[in-house]
């Protein structure tokens, strides 16, 4: 399913949270320019994108599809639902076993009437420091989902709360957090509330790489230094979340390439060892994915 190679396990080719937002700069569009970057990742060693754009994040199969053909990159495709604030209008009106039934059918007969299969099941969220009675439906049906395709998952946390909740909830539901990622986790800014996912079994992702005015990257980079220190680096997975025009180089935002030519030096200098960066980057994807 992975090409040998660098892995960003959360990133959007195409995204549009544009209505909600209220900001055309969250229509993700641009097709010219992804294609530019991605091509420039390619370069770089980067072979697998996972895209975690799903049901009512303006998903768009052929557009993801020309982008891979065009610059080389394997992109693995995802299903579920976000975060209640974007859900489209069908999970508040259908049942934890009709949203489970539309994940089935993504993962074993295609999304949106084509031939791409998700491979994983994901982004999806909870509120800030809130889980909706919607949002725990989804999850619900993310289970039937997972237990009959074992497709792994991938989750948003909203600036990092309620990552503790959402490992109890898997547990609890008989998931083997080997399976599971906690996404955003990076934003916390707390590394006894990271360690503490880590020693239950479960993957984490430090994937807002770059958003300094959420989190500088030194406590990022610091915080990475510890789980190294610690020993549960082979449970930490590395991206970008880019899901705006002015996040990408043309309009002088950071651009993909930002995690291997600026992050990357910075976890060298804060202490990181070339084999945990490359297990972040290169093996921990690996095992993931394949289970």
């Amino acid at each position: 399913m992975l090409e040998p190679g660098i892995t960003y396990m959360h990133e959007h080719t195409t995204i549009d949270l544009s209505e909600v937002k209220k900001s055309e700069d969250c229509q993700l569009d641009v097709f010219s320019e992804t294609v530019k970057e991605y091509q420039k990742l390619f370069d770089k060693g980067v072979r697998n994108i996972v895209d975690v754009t799903n049901f009512g994040m303006g998903r768009n199969i052929p557009y993801v599809e020309k982008v891979a053909e065009k610059s080389g990159i394997n992109i693995i495709h995802a299903t579920g639902f976000y975060q209640e604030k974007f859900y489209p209008i069908q999970v508040f009106r259908e049942s934890r076993d009709e949203l489970a039934e539309r994940m089935l059918i993504e993962i074993t007969e295609g999304i949106k009437g084509t031939n791409t299969k998700a491979e994983i099941i994901g982004e999806i969220g909870t509120s800030h420091n809130k889980w909706t009675e919607t949002e725990k439906k989804v999850f619900e049906a993310v289970v039937i989902a997972h237990k009959e395709t074992n497709k792994p998952i991938t989750t948003h946390t909203t600036l990092g709360t309620l990552g503790h909740e959402q490992v109890a909830f898997f547990k609890q539901h008989g998931v083997d957090l080997n399976r599971v990622i906690i996404g955003h986790v990076d934003l916390t800014g707390d590394a006894d509330y990271i360690l503490h996912m880590l020693k239950e079994g479960a993957y984490v992702e430090f994937d807002t790489i770059g958003k300094e005015s959420y989190m500088p990257d030194q406590v990022r980079a610091d915080i990475l230094w510890e789980i190294q220190q610690k020993g549960y680096i082979d449970k930490v997975l590395l991206s970008m979340d880019i899901t705006r025009k002015s996040h990408l180089e043309y309009q002088g935002g950071l651009g993909y390439s930002y995690l291997l030519d600026s992050f990357v030096p910075l976890l060298e200098q804060t202490g990181l060892s070339t084999e945990s960066i490359e297990k972040m980057l290169i093996k921990n994807p690996t095992e993931f994915m394949n289970g």
